[in-house]
């Protein structure tokens, strides 16, 4: 199975006639995607493109990256990292898509697949699902203004009905999208149902440009059954990449982890954190991560609580080299109770 998956993972891609590593990419999430973490990914290897955490279509024009704490990148990534706004009218998105596309960025993703009421409430994120003629033309306001490989990242919609979503995706292709990022689910599940994975194949032969699966990818074999029963081009990973980063290398090459990478893994994401933010974010940020992390453990949440009781990242280090030990039980599957919430 593994080499099976490890073969269509590695077979040669293209994005808007940008050549990408695999098919295997780390999905944007905000609070997690950050330039720490994606400075520890990137260690392991193995991630065809990474995306930023959402950024602020408003605020990317004047952000500084010496100081933002999203809007933030190092250079030797820009070749292999995407860049995702969330904004709701053309006037808002332009701006920051020629941002994205001056500082040399592989590409620009426009997300409409969040329904945190903050973005909602501005009419973003998913809430440009409700207004298919809106979604269309940020789409190409921004199209026509960049010439990176762009992006969209979205959802069923607001319905369990797919349709919507299906001539959307048609829309967004004739209009010049290089790539759709689809998340099966309606806007409004915080993930308390399963993804409907064969809606993937609903958008997938829809359209021509390559279409990625995104949705509770836990194992190598749920990666292989995406690919194989939708038919879609490659997987986006969110979740488990925060659980498991070294999950790109071992599903794309020959890695394997060592009886002391959860706690290396802990160790150098706290040092990513102290270098590139403040104490008190980077701490928050940890904590963050920490849902993530410990949902590998069957104790999960008793080894949650030592992280969270940290009062600063030295606390936190002294936190990983007491509790976490070569040889403790790991869950088959991640608690995903755990990080749902």
């Amino acid at each position: 199975m593994t080499q099976t998956l490890t073969a269509r993972l590695n077979r040669p891609l293209s994005i808007g006639g940008k050549p990408v590593a695999n098919r295997l990419w780390l999905a944007p999430m905000a609070g997690l995607g950050h330039i720490a973490y994606r400075e520890v990914l990137d260690d392991f290897g193995g991630c065809g493109l990474m995306f930023t955490e959402m950024c602020s279509a408003r605020a990317v024009p004047t952000e500084n990256r010496k100081t933002s704490p999203v809007f933030s990148w190092r250079d030797e990534e820009l070749p292999r990292l995407v860049c995702q706004i969330a904004g709701a009218t053309p006037e808002e998105l332009i701006p920051a898509a020629r941002r994205v596309e001056d500082e040399g960025f592989f590409g620009l993703d426009i997300n409409m697949g969040c329904s945190v009421p903050g973005i909602v409430k501005r009419n973003a994120g998913a809430a440009l699902l409700k207004e298919p003629d809106a979604a269309l033309a940020a789409v190409e306001a921004v199209r026509n203004e960049i010439s990176i490989p762009l992006f969209v990242k979205f959802r069923t919609g607001w319905s369990p009905d797919i349709a919507p979503a299906v001539e959307l995706a048609r829309q967004f292709e004739s209009a010049g999208v290089d790539c759709l990022v689809f998340h099966p689910r309606v806007a409004p599940d915080k993930r308390t149902r399963p993804p409907v994975i064969e809606n993937i194949t609903a958008i997938k032969e829809a359209v021509s440009i390559p279409v990625f699966g995104n949705g509770d990818i836990v194992t190598p074999e749920d990666c292989l059954n995406m690919l194989e029963s939708t038919g879609c081009d490659g997987v986006s990973v969110g979740r488990m990449a925060m659980a498991r980063p070294w999950l790109f290398a071992e599903w794309t090459s020959d890695f394997e982890p060592d009886e002391n990478i959860f706690r290396d893994y802990a160790l150098r994401l706290a040092d990513a954190l102290d270098e590139h933010f403040d104490p008190i974010r980077a701490l928050k940020r940890f904590k963050l991560f920490t849902v993530y992390f410990a949902a590998n453990f069957t104790f999960g949440h008793s080894l949650q609580s030592k992280f969270l009781a940290a009062k600063s990242m030295d606390q936190m280090r002294e936190a990983v080299h007491k509790h976490l030990r070569p040889g403790m039980q790991l869950a088959k599957r991640p608690n995903m109770n755990l990080y749902n919430t």
